[in-house]
């Protein structure tokens, strides 16, 4: 892999998957866990600042139970978070004791992160424990995100909580070495400057009796992370020292190029945190507009709206085939769109004499998202 990256990074979220967690069903592989904490501890001492996002809660609590494959009702996956996640925080402070260093336990659902208050709640937590010198340590709230057990996984999560957090990198181990062309040569693709449709033919789902997602989601989280500026790396973690390796050009597996420079929290938020309430529909030309340009949107441009939306919500916009190509906040409720859409700043004024927003949506609160 070619040495293409700053080799110390500001910060960095590390994403571990169930089955470098365990050596068995639910059974804790101590020693890997010793060794992750120093590797993130050699890391720290030059300067980086490390967040940890960690599967297992379930696989533990699972092996408690007495359980061997994981289950399908939902109250019981619940118990066996809630009883695996104890065991879980504890043994990421264990493996950081001999390094003096304090981690901090995070329980966060997806509506954590798109409530714009709680997002900015989160985002201030990470900041001031990390400022502390703490770990922090994140999972899904699993014991009562009953949405995120039955669909959800930690991949997707850890690139929210990358671009939350503005991280340089998002590391994703796992027991998968790389993204592996299975339709080509079978070896590991050591680059992916741009996530194609190709690209996702080689991903696939996961077998494990504790684990949920596979590779499909790793491009997922990849994709979004990308999207925020922040460089995607995905390996095994039974490679020997595979953090600094990576991070030296050294290390087996695949880097995901992030695109162009990162955006701003407020952008991130706007792209990939919040629901969008409704969509508003431009022409031709004001799509070219606003990806070529980077304008603002214009009610001329303007064609239809779908959905219910107020003043101040997230809504997608679409081109006339329908490919939504950008995210923004809304300066109009989607019943005063209807009336001036396809207006021009004259035609509006006249409307609304005291009006001085001619903008449906500001280019500072618009994101292209392709």
């Amino acid at each position: 892999m070619q040495n293409q990256f700053p080799l110390t990074p500001r910060q960095i979220v590390v994403k571990l998957g169930t089955g470098i967690l365990t050596s068995e069903t639910g059974r804790i592989d101590t020693d890997r866990i010793a060794d992750i904490c120093r590797q993130l501890h050699e890391l720290r001492a030059a300067g980086v600042r490390v967040i940890i996002v960690s599967s297992g809660a379930i696989g533990l609590g699972m092996a408690r139970l007495g359980l061997k494959r994981r289950p399908r009702r939902l109250e019981r996956l619940q118990a066996c978070a809630a009883v695996g996640q104890s065991i879980l925080i504890q043994l990421w402070q264990s493996g950081f004791e001999p390094f003096g260093t304090h981690v901090a336990q995070l329980l966060v659902t997806r509506d954590d992160l798109r409530s714009r208050s709680r997002h900015v709640a989160a985002m201030n937590t990470f900041n001031h424990l990390l400022n502390e010198g703490v770990v922090p340590v994140v999972n899904e709230n699993d014991s009562i995100s009953a949405e995120e057990i039955k669909f959800g996984d930690n991949d997707v999560l850890s690139a929210m909580v990358a671009s939350l957090t503005g991280a340089d990198f998002l590391f994703i181990i796992s027991t998968a070495p790389g993204l592996v062309d299975r339709n080509g040569t079978g070896e590991i693709v050591p680059v992916v400057e741009k996530i194609t449709p190709e690209i996702e033919r080689m991903a696939g789902g996961t077998e494990s009796a504790t684990a949920v997602g596979g590779m499909i989601t790793k491009i997922e989280a990849a994709r979004i992370a990308n999207r925020s500026g922040c460089g995607v790396f995905i390996a095994s973690g039974s490679e020997p020292d595979i953090l600094p390796r990576l991070l030296r050009g050294e290390g087996p597996g695949t880097f995901f190029v992030p695109r162009g420079l990162a955006m701003e929290a407020k952008k991130r938020w706007i792209a990939f945190f919040e629901k969008p309430k409704g969509t508003v529909v431009v022409d031709g030309g004001a799509r070219q507009a606003l990806l070529e340009r980077g304008g603002s949107l214009l009610a001329i441009g303007v064609r239809r709206v779908t959905g219910e939306f107020e003043a101040g919500e997230v809504v997608n916009i679409a081109s006339p085939e329908n490919d939504v190509f950008a995210r923004g906040i809304s300066r109009y409720p989607s019943t005063e769109i209807g009336k001036i859409l396809g207006k021009n700043a004259d035609q509006i004024r006249r409307l609304y004499p005291a009006n001085k927003r001619l903008e449906v949506i500001h280019r500072d609160a618009l994101v292209m998202l392709h």
